[in-house]
């Protein structure tokens, strides 16, 4: 069974984190980008996506989408036939990080998303090279694209979103961790947690990516993503 491959993006951004992933592996199977913008709560936002999905499926969810694939395969575990998670943090946000999104919040609602993603995605989050620039800019595009609204949706799914330690424990698909060296927000060592609490996770790290592996090593995360789709399904 060649599985369709669902890819869930984070903060803000729409398909176009994926662009390079969707032109390459739509070629061997079916891609689709699940939206992630309607909800306040991790929890709703899995539920939704659930009743659109196809019916089994292959899942990888970057960051805030990471968040909520994890969700989904704690729900339906019997429809994820395996996982990848890149630039993600499985854990809750604590009371001072949860408190700090609400300058965030009111920021954007007062109509200053691109000053407030500014803040939220920094330069220093991407690995050094004149890539930066263009990178945090088709980034900032994307956002603007998306909305305020949604910012605060989603700033208050973050803000709200379950500890999936425990999940993490049960998980018996294949599974896949990506991180970039450079990433500021989850560094290395947060994506190893990940990796040591899912039996037989693979972690790999990208030298020469920062917090958009998908953006900046668009070709190194392409192969990745098909040693991964290649690995053998366990039989239930």
């Amino acid at each position: 069974m060649i599985e369709p491959l669902v890819l869930l993006p984070g903060l803000m951004c729409d398909a176009r984190l994926f662009a390079a992933q969707i032109t390459a592996l739509s070629h061997e199977r079916a891609v689709m980008v699940g939206p992630i913008f309607g909800g306040e709560r991790i929890e709703e936002i899995a539920s939704g996506l659930l009743d659109q999905l196809p019916h089994r499926f292959a899942l990888s969810g970057f960051g805030l989408g990471g968040s909520v694939a994890l969700e989904i395969a704690r729900r339906a575990p019997e429809r994820v036939t395996r996982l990848c998670l890149l630039a993600t943090d499985a854990q809750a946000d604590t009371p001072h990080i949860a408190a700090s999104r609400e300058d965030l919040i009111v920021g954007a609602q007062a109509g200053r998303l691109d000053e407030v993603m500014r803040k939220v995605i920094g330069s220093d989050m991407l690995a050094p090279g004149p890539q930066r620039i263009p990178i945090l800019n088709n980034i900032l595009q994307m956002a603007a694209a998306v909305g305020p609204e949604v910012f605060v949706r989603q700033m208050r799914a973050l803000q709200r979103r379950p500890d999936q330690q425990s999940t993490l424990r049960r998980i018996k698909i294949p599974t896949l961790i990506v991180c970039g060296a450079h990433d500021a927000d989850n560094p290395v060592r947060k994506h190893t947690f990940l990796a040591d609490l899912i039996p037989d996770a693979e972690l790999r790290v990208i030298d020469r990516a920062g917090h958009f592996p998908t953006l900046e090593t668009p070709e190194t995360v392409n192969e990745m993503l098909r040693d991964w789709l290649q690995i053998p399904l366990r039989l239930a």
